[in-house]
């Protein structure tokens, strides 16, 4: 803007055509630089010498999507994203991410947005969803924009068409809830630490059962405080691969309680 190589002073530019050009060039000094030249060029063309956002706009020949990054917009669509993606529907969860990112929202933020939301939304349903939305999260580390659209909008189109289960979001709500409430207990005897001399003098390991050496790799015993012996936490959805836990669930809890078949 000042330098004799650039503008040499002749024009000022204003705040939010700055930060327009700022998102515009996604970390990109060469296209920064590209974007005010060819805004001045509009603003002459104008008859004025201060560079406002419709210059920029115009130069770059494309529609900018406006929201402030701090303010109800950002969080409007972000909130959006996510509903979108939590109720499966593929294409509106690609519009507002293209929307977030040709408004230069950080893609580093929506991609921790995507971890969150395979853990809370999908969970167990579909385990593979937590593992694709990390490795969005280290491709865009390692590559950068514009190029970590490309994951982004794969990840973002798997987690909405994913089965659906918030049921290990429940889980450690509800366990944390009754901690909370003072429902905690004392460690089974059994499972309490027996390595430390003197340990088995307090009767800590004593008549604990290696699952191993049973044939099932499960067996009869109690893992939880007595004060939470008939806690229930995670429950399994039917939607998919959730609906084959569950089915295990209610297998291992009756070999736990001495059900075997």
């Amino acid at each position: 803007m000042t330098d004799d190589r650039g503008l040499g002073g002749k024009f000022s530019l204003s705040e939010e055509a700055e930060n327009d050009i700022v998102r515009l060039a996604g970390g990109d000094a060469r296209k920064a630089l590209t974007a005010v030249e060819a805004a001045a060029g509009v603003a002459h063309a104008s008859g004025v010498s201060i560079i406002e956002a419709e210059h920029v706009a115009q130069a770059v020949d494309r529609a900018l999507v406006r929201y402030d990054q701090a303010g109800d917009q950002h969080y409007d669509v972000i909130s959006a994203f996510i509903k979108s993606v939590r109720g499966s529907d593929a294409d509106a969860a690609l519009h507002y991410l293209a929307r977030m990112i040709e408004a230069g929202e950080d893609p580093r933020f929506i991609a921790r947005r995507l971890i969150i939301l395979a853990a809370e939304d999908i969970g167990l349903a579909d385990p593979q969803a937590l593992t694709l939305a990390v490795s969005t999260a280290q491709a865009i580390a390692l590559i950068g924009m514009p190029e970590g659209r490309i994951p982004l909008a794969e990840t973002t189109a798997y987690l909405a068409l994913a089965p659906k289960s918030n049921a290990a979001y429940v889980a450690i709500t509800q366990a944390q809830a009754d901690i909370r409430e003072g429902k905690i207990g004392e460690v089974p005897s059994a499972l309490r630490d027996a390595h430390y001399p003197g340990a088995r003098d307090l009767g800590h390991g004593e008549g604990y059962r290696y699952p191993h050496d049973d044939s099932a790799g499960i067996v009869p015993q109690h893992y939880a405080p007595d004060a939470l012996r008939d806690a229930h936490y995670y429950r399994p959805t039917s939607r998919g691969f959730e609906s084959e836990l569950g089915e295990r669930s209610q297998s291992i809890r009756k070999i736990l309680r001495g059900e075997r078949d």
